[in-house]
């Protein structure tokens, strides 16, 4: 039903590397490819390597040269008039724009890169916007705007057959039902998407099917069987170098262990995810994994003036980053660890 997982946003000359190829190795042939198209002014496969070289850069954490590079595949493209080249260009943009944490402009982005891809008839790069839009959604928390999305968007992935893009929705669907407590429909769709993912030889989403398999099944009480899914999906994020699915990895180890009440273990998988994502400046990853921390030592007997004060500003950093749920989440920290806020609540209202 499906075929294997493919890597469009690899294209050109670049488009012979898989979804699996080590992403060190794709920033070293996408420069190597940019190089030949400065020399020879051609446009075409200069828009192609500078995109290459912006998601490589993403998804190995080194944002600042991601920025440079998808702007300059995007005036490529523009100089050209390639409208399917300039709408990946610009979600590439839109897509690390909201791993920045910044997701009222990654939406702004996504959505002129679908208007752009429906111009030039790429249909793969308009399923690709509308997914970053639906997923900047879902992070958001705006679960009733996207869920339709994700809905219409797994409909039209398995009606083409293209694993990587079930296998995507699939996930973000199930995080909803986890996210709203439906534990065993999630863990279906979890279990689904690995199994997609494993049939196409897509390890990507294999590895982030298998985490978000380990989020559920330890919520229910399978601590062992979730940190060996944990350590499965670690080696395939090491293999391709996949710095941000790692860096979520340790946060959600985090959470197996801290749950099995395991506090001074998950203490140091939360202080070492949370380097991971001040590193590759992930605003998002770092206040989750803070909040893990801050609950891991609160557990071990922290002062509960300290605990408080620090829930009140993640508080503020999660509603900054433009999360709808972030005070719901920070709530039920406080119900979990039996601390109220440190400041009036008209306080924390004004400083948002």
């Amino acid at each position: 039903m499906y075929g294997k997982a493919f890597a469009p946003e690899y294209r050109g000359t670049l488009g012979e590397l898989s979804v699996n190829t080590s992403l060190e190795e794709v920033l070293a042939k996408a420069v190597e490819v940019q190089r030949t198209a400065e020399a020879a002014c051609g446009a075409v496969e200069l828009a192609h390597a500078g995109l290459a070289v912006a998601e490589a850069s993403r998804r190995l954490g080194r944002v600042d040269e991601a920025e440079r590079a998808w702007k300059g595949s995007y005036r490529a493209a523009r100089g050209i008039e390639d409208r399917g080249a300039m709408a990946w260009a610009m979600w590439s943009g839109g897509t690390l724009a909201r791993q920045r944490g910044h997701l009222a402009l990654a939406r702004r982005r996504l959505a002129i890169a679908a208007d752009l891809a429906e111009q030039g008839g790429d249909i793969v790069a308009r399923g690709y916007a509308l997914a970053g839009l639906a997923e900047t959604g879902r992070i958001q928390g705006d679960y009733e705007a996207v869920g339709q999305l994700h809905e219409q968007l797994l409909a039209e992935a398995r009606r083409r057959g293209e694993a990587r893009h079930t296998v995507w929705a699939l996930e973000g669907i199930a995080q909803m039902h986890r996210n709203t407590g439906s534990f065993d429909s999630a863990l279906a769709l979890f279990e689904e998407a690995a199994q997609i993912a494993a049939d196409a030889g897509d390890d990507r989403g294999r590895a982030w099917a298998l985490r978000g398999i380990a989020d559920v099944l330890s919520a229910q009480g399978d601590t062992g069987r979730a940190l060996a899914l944990l350590t499965e999906a670690e080696t395939l994020c090491r293999a391709i170098r996949l710095v941000s699915a790692l860096a979520y990895n340790h946060k959600m180890r985090g959470n197996v262990l801290f749950r099995a009440g395991r506090h001074a273990e998950a203490e140091e998988c939360y202080r070492g995810a949370l380097a991971q994502f001040r590193a590759m400046g992930e605003p998002r990853g770092e206040a989750l994994a803070r909040l893990g921390l801050v609950k891991a030592r609160a557990r071990q007997g922290r002062a509960v003036a300290e605990t408080a004060a620090d829930l009140d500003d993640l508080e503020r950093a999660l509603g900054a980053i433009g999360l709808l749920r972030g005070t719901d989440l920070i709530g039920t920290a406080r119900t979990e660890l039996g601390i109220t806020s440190a400041e009036p609540a008209a306080t924390i209202a004004a400083a948002r």
